[in-house]
């Protein structure tokens, strides 16, 4: 008898020749088929993959658990003027300015960066990665004013200029859930605007992305991060005109010169 769940290995059986391949990627290649049919364990895993990136899109920001990561750490809950998550799907402008009520809890003060975690069209990928990348980054920007936290709820990337222009900042790091695949439900965007404001152009960002656990680590983004800042402090600019020419080290990240996900459509 074999055991139950494990490949047989039939008289007369043909060898798979792509199982070596899908232990280096995540993709969906070389299915295998039943008659005319895909395999009824392959439609499965593509069922139980789409109800992933359905709930990473639909699933609620869990602020407690966010504030709970964050031991104490002061932070501010900000809300976009998309009233609910239906809202939110269907109007992407209202995802980009702060309701009035979050807008008027707001000081302006000096601050270099302010750091914003949205939820963004995966809450899971806020939720599971940026309170660590926050962080990660606070020995690599060693006499920065960093403002509190901003975690902010039905936002799209463009609220992070609204934020940053209110508080006062002179640039915004904004980690946001990415749009779903069906391999990833969990990827979180990071995206840096220096001197944003309300209207400001995509191309005026710099974009890292793909981090998740099988993606690009949080140490690699956080590093890559700490040099687009510091360059874009230096040159006083983001996006097109900041061009990646990190040390070797830091090679391996997923680095874009311009807003070039789906996240913010």
């Amino acid at each position: 008898m074999t055991e139950y769940g494990k490949p047989q290995t039939l008289p007369g059986a043909v060898a798979d020749a792509w199982q070596p391949l899908r232990g280096l990627t995540r993709a969906r290649i070389g299915l295998g088929r039943s008659g005319n049919a895909q395999r009824t364990t392959d439609v499965l895993a593509f069922q139980a993959a789409h109800a992933q990136a359905r709930d990473a899109v639909h699933a609620p920001l869990n602020v407690q658990a966010m504030e709970q990561q964050l031991r104490g750490a002061p932070y501010l809950h900000v809300q976009s003027r998309a009233t609910d998550r239906a809202t939110y799907l269907r109007r992407p402008d209202l995802g980009r300015r702060l309701s009035e009520n979050s807008l008027h809890m707001l000081r302006k003060e000096a601050w270099d960066v302010v750091f914003v975690a949205a939820d963004g069209l995966s809450s899971i990928a806020t939720q599971t990665n940026a309170i660590p990348v926050f962080q990660a980054m606070q020995p690599l920007l060693q006499g920065w004013r960093i403002a509190p936290l901003v975690i902010a709820t039905q936002s799209r990337v463009a609220l992070g200029d609204e934020i940053a222009q209110a508080m006062g900042a002179s640039m915004v790091v904004m980690m946001i859930g990415e749009r779903p695949g069906l391999s990833v439900a969990d990827s979180l965007g990071i995206y840096l605007t220096y001197a944003p404001y309300v209207g400001c152009p995509d191309s005026s960002r710099n974009c890292l992305s793909n981090i998740h656990a099988h993606g690009m680590t949080i140490p690699a983004g956080a590093s890559k991060l700490a040099w687009l800042m510091q360059e874009a402090r230096r040159l006083g600019l983001t996006g097109v005109g900041l061009k990646d020419a990190a040390p070797d080290q830091l090679a391996g990240s997923n680095t874009l010169s311009i807003h070039d996900k789906d996240t913010d459509a």
